[in-house]
């Protein structure tokens, strides 16, 4: 029989330490490393460095006292070597795989403040009465000072309380976008934003309302070009960065126009789903922008401030967000607290999965085309032109913990893996939603991804419950994938009345010579 599991902190810094003391890789000063696609070293010996946040969460190893693991991390085998084989030994090393994640992967969030309020500030009946749209402000953390805004469409018709799908769509209709931080200097161009500091180029307003993906068209006008100088702070970089004014919302082309428009649209609401909608930006800005001793501007705004010892980085604070949504729709009597999904694309579908994996309440994740830092192992990224580890950390390490950034050019180090994020979903159903033609997002380690973390679903019995569905598009959230996820999830979250059967268009296929159902999603293998 195994021993007993030993959990805590304390315990995890010394197994940690002592693997890596006694791994045949020697520990100690790494070689420098090399980005074969840029020729340049890794760490960039120019990046000027992000200062140190302040915290009194325990410290754990770098990647200099951690040993070489080819191989991924293994779920099941916590720090006190004994291998779990039963659901109470997993509930135990759950909560360890989360410490890990969170010191390494997206950093310390604070706990749940406790007081989340929603105030209904508009309500009203669309589609011909068939659907009813509220605009709900939430207050919550100290003193009730924080707080966003949400839009929440019901179906009147058929029997609730009903299934939600919280999506990270814009601004909601009717709310007064929030001001707006510049984006950094070099921010979406694919550069090192650590070269940098100093003001950046005005964020375009036009992100208070996205389509419905989530995701920015090809057609969004670009970003005006920056004046910083790389490595350099400049004349003209504020003490203090203070917000722009956000200006009227400029609709991108299929754009949803209005809360009508928006419910008339909405697979989710046509097939019995509450749809549930809010401006990630409200949580805590995207943007690279940086102070001039190299601090993150976003840690100014939103959140942050009243939570400064706590070193979260974006994907932790829009998670933490979709944590207090899910606080407010358990007193919503419409909604079926027990029935949520969360869902989101590309940067918003690696928050939905830190999401998924830390809130249990959220009954269903289905983050789509996540890329780098998503539901790819990092150790497998990098074939064609798949986001890696280094290229993520490079672009967007705002995103991430700040501890993860040591890891650049040595990701064979890391104590962990993105499948660990899949399987702290266990049991609970999971799909991820991915495009033959993403580029960005390898299949390969998509797939080692959720085969990695199937042991923790069949543990208990529900290895059906952990999906991959591939549709034919790239980088983006379409049609197919909301009737893959629906599909998903009448299926597994079957209380209410079965739909009519709405089928995956046939284009819908898998990599790799793999098939796949039309009409149904295909468990991943």
């Amino acid at each position: 029989m195994p021993c007993p599991l030993r959990s805590g902190v304390a315990l995890l810094v010394s197994v940690l330490t002592a693997m890596a003391a006694s791994s045949a890789a020697p520990p100690g000063p790494m070689p420098t490393a090399t980005s074969a696609a840029a020729n340049e070293p890794i760490p960039d010996p120019r990046e000027i460095l992000v200062p140190p946040i302040a915290t009194a969460f325990p410290q754990l190893p770098g990647p200099e006292a951690l040993p070489v693991q080819h191989a991924l991390p293994d779920i099941f085998r916590p720090a006190d070597g004994h291998r779990v084989t039963t659901p109470d030994q997993w509930r135990q090393r759950r909560a360890e795989l989360r410490r890990i994640l969170e010191h390494y992967a997206v950093g310390h969030a604070p706990p749940a403040p406790g007081n989340v309020r929603g105030r209904e500030l508009k309500s009203q009946l669309l589609v011909g009465g068939n659907v009813r749209y509220r605009l709900i402000h939430l207050s919550f953390g100290p003193n009730e000072s924080l707080g966003f805004d949400l839009g929440v469409f019901t179906p009147t018709r058929g029997t609730g309380p009903f299934p939600a799908v919280m999506v990270p769509a814009g601004t909601p209709p009717g709310a007064t976008p929030l001001p707006r931080l510049p984006n950094g200097p070099t921010q979406g161009k694919g550069t090192n934003v650590l070269l940098v500091v100093g003001r950046g180029a005005p964020a375009d307003a036009s992100t208070a309302r996205l389509p419905p993906s989530g995701l920015e068209p090809k057609s969004a006008a670009p970003k005006p070009a920056s004046t910083a100088t790389p490595g350099a702070i400049p004349s003209d970089a504020p003490a203090t960065v203070s917000a722009v004014s956000a200006a009227p919302a400029r609709r991108f082309p299929g754009a949803p126009a209005d809360a009508e428009q928006i419910a008339a649209d909405s697979l989710a609401l046509a097939r019995g789903y509450a749809y549930v909608m809010f401006n990630y930006n409200d949580l805590g800005e995207d943007t690279t922008l940086r102070a001039p001793d190299g601090s993150w501007s976003f840690r100014t705004t939103r959140f942050f401030p009243a939570y400064p010892g706590h070193d979260w980085g974006l994907l932790g604070a829009w998670a933490w967000g979709v944590s207090r949504i899910v606080d407010y729709l358990q007193t919503d009597p419409a909604i079926d607290a027990s029935r949520l999904i969360v869902t989101g694309a590309s940067r918003t579908g690696k928050s939905a999965l830190v999401a998924a994996a830390f809130d249990e309440r959220i009954a269903l994740g289905a983050p789509v085309v996540t890329g780098g830092g998503g539901i790819g192992v990092y150790r497998l990224c990098g074939d064609g032109r798949s986001e890696t580890l280094d290229i993520m950390e490079k672009k967007y390490p705002n995103w991430f913990s700040p501890h993860l950034h040591a890891f650049r050019g040595q990701v064979d180090r890391l104590p962990f893996d993105q499948h660990w994020f899949l399987a702290l979903c266990a049991p609970r159903p999971f799909i991820a939603l991915e495009g033959t033609t993403d580029v960005i997002s390898s299949p390969a380690a998509v797939r080692a991804s959720v085969d990695a973390a199937r042991p923790a679903y069949a543990l208990s019995g529900a290895s059906d419950k952990l999906a991959v569905h591939y549709s034919d598009h790239g980088h983006t959230f379409n049609a197919d994938d909301w009737n893959a996820l629906l599909d998903f999830a009448d299926q597994h979250l079957p209380t209410r009345a079965a739909p009519p059967p709405v089928g995956v268009p046939s284009t819908s296929i898998a990599p790799a010579a793999a098939p796949v159902t039309p009409s149904a999603a295909r468990p991943g293998r």
